[in-house]
């Protein structure tokens, strides 16, 4: 009888921990979908611009939509500056940042006043090598773009790594349909709450 309560005890627990894990994890995704909707964007010295993937120097559509969003912030005197980042992917020659630079230019951005961050590969790593070059070019404020379920977590490692930041995510987004947003915003969550636990530890 004993043994049997017992059992239905750690039953009861087990279920109690996996309800507030996906508690936790809705009330996550709630969190990041709506902070996504809010475009902070005020006057900063640069725009980081974070990575996403290029091919034989041509930017993705993410990554394009991201930085005509950057353009636009620097066309309409938000930012005096561009940050472009993203290392060397596998099968290319050329970085990310490099083939966005490239982009930018073509796009009517004067090539002085663009910034490139080769070495990334992640988004902690955008951001930890941008900090490194506004520091270098005595940069003080920055604006973040990227795609709005990003903004979050991005927002969140802008502030772990000491950048005085605000939000602006791209309005054309390619992220519009069910079918691509609820896979970015799944795996968004995973990583919010991957890197909510471990910086804890830092």
């Amino acid at each position: 009888m004993k043994k049997l309560r017992g059992k239905k005890l750690v039953i009861l627990v087990s279920l109690l921990v996996v309800f507030l894990i996906i508690l936790f994890a809705i009330i996550t995704a709630v969190n990041i979908t709506h902070y996504g909707k809010v475009d902070e964007k005020a006057h900063c010295d640069v725009a980081i611009i974070l990575g996403a993937a290029t091919s034989d120097g041509e930017v993705s559509p993410v990554y394009r939509e991201r930085i005509n969003h950057g353009i636009w912030l620097y066309e309409n005197g938000y930012v005096d500056y561009l940050i472009l980042t993203g290392g060397i992917g596998n099968g290319n020659e050329i970085s990310d940042a490099f083939a966005a630079k490239q982009y930018a230019i073509k796009k009517g951005v004067p090539e002085q006043v663009i910034y490139i961050e080769e070495k990334s590969t992640i988004t902690e790593e955008n951001l930890e090598y941008a900090k490194a070059i506004m520091d270098e070019h005595s940069l003080d404020t920055a604006i973040i773009v990227s795609d709005p379920l990003h903004m979050k977590r991005a927002m969140l490692m802008a502030s772990d790594y000491g950048i005085d930041a605000c939000s602006s995510p791209t309005p054309t987004t390619m992220y519009r349909s069910a079918k691509t947003q609820i896979p970015f915003l799944a795996r968004e969550v995973f990583f919010y709450i991957g890197y909510s636990i471990v910086r804890v530890f830092r």
